[in-house]
Parts: structure tokens; C-alpha cells; sequence
């Protein structure tokens, strides 16, 4: 089964470069709601491995990452094709909202 992927400054570039769909989840131990989203991405890392590469990036420990995609409020999830942002997430929402989303990736 598959798992989400710590995602950090060092080795985002790389892990974004994947050949397939790649979704970040920006969160932080302090928020709320990024609790509330959390099981729902690591229920989703199983149900797409192998399809898509899903990651969580801890805002507070890799602030260059954060800065660049200009992440103020969390969670902040963002979809990735090809190296390029393709979709965007802001906020806690249902598990199926992000399915569509890596779905019409996968098309």
C-alpha cells in the first residue's frame, strides 16, 4: 500500500519532476483543519500508488518550498503535471473533491 512521501526544500524538485501526476500537501502540526485533511491524503496515497505520487510538506520545517508557491494559509494542496502547478486546493475538503482532481490528471 502506498504512502504519502515527506516532501522537503531538498528533494521537492526532484519528487515534482515525477512522470506522473504529483499531489503536495502543504500542513503543519498546529492546524486544524490540516488534521482533518491528513487521513484523507494518506487514504489516497493507497489508493493511487503506482498511478500518482502523493506528498506532505511540513511548512514550518521547509519554508523555501512554501515561499515560492506563495502558501499562506494551510492546508494548501497543490497538483502537479510535468513539473507545472495544474491544480490547486485551498482548505480542508471531502475525500472525492481531490480524487476528481488527480483523476482529470490522469486522463
Amino acid at each position: 500500500m502506498g504512502k504519502t512521501i515527506e516532501i522537503t526544500d531538498a528533494n521537492f524538485e526532484e519528487i515534482i519532476g515525477s512522470d506522473k501526476p504529483v499531489l503536495v500537501d502543504f500542513w503543519a502540526e498546529w492546524c486544524g483543519p490540516c488534521k482533518m485533511i491528513g487521513p484523507i491524503v494518506e487514504e489516497l496515497a493507497g489508493e493511487y500508488d503506482g498511478k500518482a505520487v502523493i506528498g506532505k510538506v511540513d511548512v514550518d520545517n521547509n519554508p523555501q518550498v512554501s515561499a515560492k508557491f506563495g502558501i499562506r494559509s494551510i492546508p494548501t494542496l497543490l497538483v502537479f503535471k510535468g513539473g507545472e502547478i495544474v491544480d490547486k486546493q485551498i482548505g480542508a475538503v471531502p475525500k472525492n473533491v481531490l480524487s476528481e482532481k488527480l483523476d482529470a490528471q490522469l486522463a
